[in-house]
């Protein structure tokens, strides 16, 4: 059963609506989509949904954060695209920590032309898991994406050639601890290989293809062994870009900026004409985390990191319907937070 939303604060109901669809749009772990929005006639509320969290991969919540400040990305895109300002307030209640943002949109403010493109691209990101050609990203375009990230207070640190290697082994050690633990296993088969017609979770056609020994990048399999290998001559790419997105602190504030700058980061590569995928293990696990932090300089927390290239089109990844995500109400305020 469908929704019915009213107006909220300068929006109309329509553009309210189209607003929401854009921010379910944003990346999150396993297509998890941890989120969920109250509106009131004045406020669109992002609250975290902590029934999505995965206790195995996340423990301390650091990537539902990074979905949710994609989210929030995301919105905040969409209503400026209408010509209209977002009063946006990150962690306005200190005594309801899952109340993440509360966004006002009020008054009018003319789009620009890279607002309206920034929009454009929400409906046109994917996440590629597939080989990327063996293309050069130009020197001009790698300083977009780092003005991107620096836009919403974080950094985008590349990989140094010379730090690949390095970068390579700490993936593949943070892969075998994973794959070592039951509870990890059983956490991803729960949310990967999805059939076609669910609404969360990596579904098989979004897969990618499957891994082989040689692959240096690309490790997980999320079909659960049913993708289709790879063609030959179709390797994965032999330098990609890799880079992290990092944050200057590791608190709920920063994570929640950094995934504001990640989406920022991925879309402005779509305008680009890139892809991306995620390399999450290495920042999953403690251990890797911590020896990625060095290799970055010590100065920047990682929170994201991100393989970019070229690639050729892939399927849109299943989202959630708005009813599933939304709440409509009169009041101003909640008693106690979703989640």
């Amino acid at each position: 059963m469908d929704i019915t939303l009213n107006p909220v604060g300068s929006l109309s109901a329509e553009q309210a609506r189209g607003a929401l669809a854009a921010a379910t749009a944003a990346p999150s772990l396993h297509n998890s989509q941890p989120w969920r929005f109250r509106c009131t006639a004045s406020t669109f509320e992002l609250h975290a949904d902590l029934s999505r969290a995965m206790p195995v991969a996340d423990p301390d919540h650091r990537e539902l954060l990074l979905a949710c400040g994609a989210a929030l990305l995301n919105l905040t895109v969409a209503i400026r695209a209408q010509g209209v300002y977002p009063d946006v307030r990150l962690l306005p209640s200190p005594d309801r920590p899952w109340l993440l943002a509360t966004v006002r949109p009020q008054g009018t403010r003319r789009a620009t032309p890279v607002e309206r493109r920034l929009d454009d691209a929400i409906r046109r990101r994917r996440t590629n898991r597939r080989p990327f050609l063996d293309g050069v990203i130009t020197e001009p375009v790698r300083t977009e994406l780092r003005r991107a990230a620096e836009a919403e207070r974080s950094w985008l640190a590349p990989v140094s050639p010379t730090g690949l290697a390095r970068l390579r082994d700490l993936v593949s050690r943070a892969h075998d601890i994973q794959q070592q633990d039951p509870a990890f296993r059983a956490e991803w088969v729960w949310w990967t290989a999805r059939e076609d017609d669910a609404h969360d979770g990596v579904p098989r056609r979004s897969a990618g293809p499957l891994p082989e020994p040689q692959d240096r990048w690309v490790l997980r399999d999320f079909s659960a062994g049913q993708a289709r290998p790879r063609v030959n001559g179709k390797d994965f790419e032999a330098d990609p870009l890799i880079a992290v997105v990092g944050s200057f602190h590791d608190l709920p504030l920063a994570r929640l900026q950094a995934g504001q700058a990640m989406q920022r980061v991925l879309l402005t590569a779509t305008l680009n004409g890139l892809s991306a995928s995620f390399l999450s293990q290495v920042v999953e696990v403690p251990e890797t985390r911590k020896q990625l932090r060095e290799l970055i300089g010590g100065g920047l927390w990682p929170q994201a990191v991100l393989r970019i290239g070229y690639g050729s089109p892939v399927p849109r990844t299943p989202r959630r319907p708005i009813q599933d995500v939304v709440e409509v109400s009169a009041e101003p305020n909640p008693a106690s937070p979703v989640g």
